[in-house]
């Protein structure tokens, strides 16, 4: 993400370094509660591992019907099981903001010169680490079931992946940070990721689908997002969908993170 897209969620009177230091303090407390938890780690591999095992084999015999992404079945599902992880990777984060308000992070942060942006953005980067190294396994366990890839485009839609976090993570701990229970940011939780995860193509490709059904998935930042890693796992570098993908999701990254953003520093105010 570039400094430029960063730059309108910083909140004033706040430094960038000042924003880094901050940011990578609660990256790193947070990313050490994680560790210390290491089941939630296993945890997130297990679903899109269920998915990979049994059913991407199924998806095999329809690599050959006029419509199918070029790249093969685990070209195709791989790359969309990466966006999952990601997408459940993100938007589930919010129940476990709500604990540690619970147990006072808000109140001691009322009292602290931290920087609103840092308390956002450090967790959400913890978060981002997670699903990558979930996600590493995930194409790793893949490769030995036909998955194919060209590592600088891997490289490149990690990075895209990153993205997806950054979109994703800072409005679920806006949505817990304004709602504040579990039982009502569950269902808008389910309500949010649900459309978001079917609109994507990532179980079947949305090629298959009727065209008033691609119209609204083309209103999905997550549907360009699916697009544009498979075109990368395949080293289609010259796809529109590459450039198109990534400029969605920078811009979409920016907006949530100045969200976020505003919705700490008035509740922190």
């Amino acid at each position: 993400m570039t400094a430029a897209a960063l730059a309108p969620t910083i909140e004033k009177g706040s430094s960038p370094v000042r924003v880094l230091h901050d940011t990578w303090l609660v990256f790193r407390r947070s990313l050490g509660l994680t560790v210390r938890q290491p089941a939630w780690l296993i945890a997130g591999v297990m679903q899109p591992f269920v998915y990979l095992v049994l059913f991407g084999p199924l998806l095999d015999s329809l690599s050959s019907v006029p419509g199918f992404p070029s790249g093969g079945a685990f070209n195709t599902f791989g790359p969309g099981l990466l966006v999952m992880t990601a997408l459940f990777g993100s938007t589930f984060v919010g129940f476990g903001f709500i604990s540690e308000m619970r147990s006072g992070v808000v109140e001691r942060m009322r009292v602290t010169p931290m920087s609103r942006t840092a308390a956002v953005l450090g967790r959400t980067l913890r978060d981002v680490v997670v699903f990558m190294f979930q996600g590493l396994v995930l194409v790793v366990v893949s490769i030995p079931l036909g998955l194919r890839i060209d590592p600088a485009g891997l490289v490149v839609a990690f990075l895209l992946l990153a993205l997806i976090g950054l979109v994703l993570g800072p409005v679920s701990y806006a949505m817990a940070l304004v709602i504040g229970s579990e039982d009502a940011l569950a269902p808008l939780t389910q309500a949010i990721a649900l459309p978001l995860l079917l609109l994507s193509g990532v179980m079947l490709p949305m090629s298959f689908a009727p065209e008033w059904l691609r119209t609204v998935a083309s209103l999905n930042p997550l549907y360009h997002a699916v697009l544009a890693i498979r075109a990368l796992f395949n080293a289609q570098w010259g796809d529109p969908d590459v450039l198109s993908g990534i400029t969605i999701m920078v811009v979409c990254a920016a907006l949530s993170i100045w969200v976020a953003s505003r919705a700490f520093n008035r509740a922190t105010a």
